[in-house]
């Protein structure tokens, strides 16, 4: 019990910060019955009140509504605080006092750890019927830990390069010159156009949230990583030393440091920068969809697939979000399984999608729903679909990540850290020190 809570305790605010929920205070609605074995309860980390609450809601009504007189499922919301507290601390206290429901939401970096501590279990013997050839692979291996399926992602998120059309016209950037999923820009290719427009207009090109200083660095930055084919951990999730700082690694943050030293990007832009004007790009997830529709309508925009490595060519670009897993607590694996089922089934995952504006989980959802979302939403779905990757899947997660978080704010500064080496080898040793403690 002592490791499973020493894990647990670190398990920090990992999701980007606009994808989080908001809200205070716990709801409940129709209690489940716990001597009914069709009767469960589940825990979500959003209030019922926001629109990813009723979207779920209505998934939770169907459900009820198709399996009545068999099964049964209860939601009590838990909305997690400005701080993303609330959730995940009610959360570590029922592990200790063994008084966890049936089923429990988790964010996609956090499943190694709960699988690891034994909190929650596998699902594999339960997807039998459950179409995963049709599910994202991404969504698969988020829910992947010691080589079972644990967490079963119920929306998706992703990453793309927004451009302001005018300012791209005025600077001499013609559509026809502009990248596609199938043919992105290199590495080269973007900082020649980060030249063109940073000469026109005086300003850095872009803001990549340099500043943002939390996951929005692991979860925005690991594609270039990757892209060049090097990575933050082995496969196993037991070793950071020989592969964050080794060549293919290191000169991916070298790219990030060249963006700052030729001016192309800053490390503190101006607050909505690209919204207002000032920047004709910004490196954004999905959420920014709606934000521009809500507030910045007379902007004409797009968005654009991730810059890639001269080297691969390779196109990559992050993805994740939460997850249901079910509690090895649960005596009701048949009702707690088909709920999971269910909630990420192809009409599941589209009413999730469209009532929460998030990605679907599903290839036939994308489908299906394709022709109802905007063209930028569209984009990003299909990036997904061509070259979603999820964050690494390792039990000591928080401090890899906060660990990564620095290299990148390290590289950033570049005239202090001008060794980008340096830095990696500092950072991948602070990795593999926790890494060697969550193993022992």
């Amino acid at each position: 019990m002592f490791k499973k809570m020493l894990k647990l305790s670190s398990v920090m605010v990992l999701s980007v910060a606009l994808l989080a929920g908001c809200g205070n205070g716990s709801k409940k609605t129709d209690s489940a019955d716990d001597k009914d074995p069709g009767s469960v309860k589940v825990w979500v980390q959003f209030s019922d009140e926001t629109a990813e609450g009723k979207a779920w809601q209505e998934v939770v009504d169907n459900f009820n509504k198709e399996f009545k007189g068999k099964y049964k499922v209860s939601t009590e919301y838990i909305p997690r605080s400005g701080s993303g507290g609330g959730y995940e601390d009610k959360v570590n206290a029922a592990v200790t006092t063994n008084t966890l429901p049936d089923i429990i939401t988790l964010d996609g970096p956090n499943v190694a750890a709960y699988a690891d501590s034994g909190v929650i279990a596998p699902l594999d013997e339960y997807l039998e019927d459950a179409d995963m050839d049709d599910v994202l692979d991404s969504i698969k291996q988020q829910g992947t830990y010691d080589g079972k399926f644990y967490a079963f992602g119920y929306s998706e998120s992703s990453v793309g390069v927004y451009y302001n059309k005018k300012m791209f016209a005025d600077a001499g950037i013609s559509e026809s010159e502009l990248p596609t999923l199938d043919q992105p820009w290199t590495w080269t290719e973007f900082q020649a156009v980060c030249k063109k427009v940073t000469d026109k207009y005086k300003t850095p090109a872009i803001d990549i949230c340099l500043n943002s200083k939390d996951e929005m660095l692991t979860y925005a930055y690991t594609p270039f990583v990757w892209s060049n084919g090097g990575d933050v951990v082995n496969a196993d999730g037991t070793k950071a030393e020989g592969y964050f700082n080794e060549a293919k690694s290191v000169e991916a943050l070298q790219f990030i440091q060249d963006l700052v030293k030729k001016g192309y990007t800053t490390n503190s832009p101006i607050e909505k920068g690209f919204q207002s004007g000032e920047y004709s790009m910004y490196l954004s997830g999905s959420w920014t969809i709606a934000e521009m529709a809500e507030s910045y309508p007379d902007v004409e925009y797009g968005i654009l697939p991730y810059p890639v490595s001269d080297t691969t060519k390779e196109l990559v670009s992050p993805s994740g979000s939460w997850a249901l897993g079910m509690t090895q607590k649960t005596k009701k694996t048949e009702a707690a399984s088909e709920f999971i089922k269910y909630a990420t089934n192809t009409e599941s995952s589209k009413i999730l999608s469209l009532g929460n504006s998030v990605l679907p989980i599903r290839n036939s959802t994308i489908e299906l729903i394709k022709d109802e979302v905007s063209a930028e939403m569209r984009f990003l779905m299909e990036q997904n679909q061509k070259s979603a990757h999820a964050r690494p899947v390792v039990v000591a997660y928080p401090q890899v990540t906060r660990a990564f978080q620095q290299a990148a704010q390290d590289v950033s500064y570049y005239e202090e850290n001008k060794d980008v080496q340096k830095v990696a080898d500092t950072r991948a040793a602070e990795m593999q020190k926790a890494i060697d403690e969550s193993l022992k």
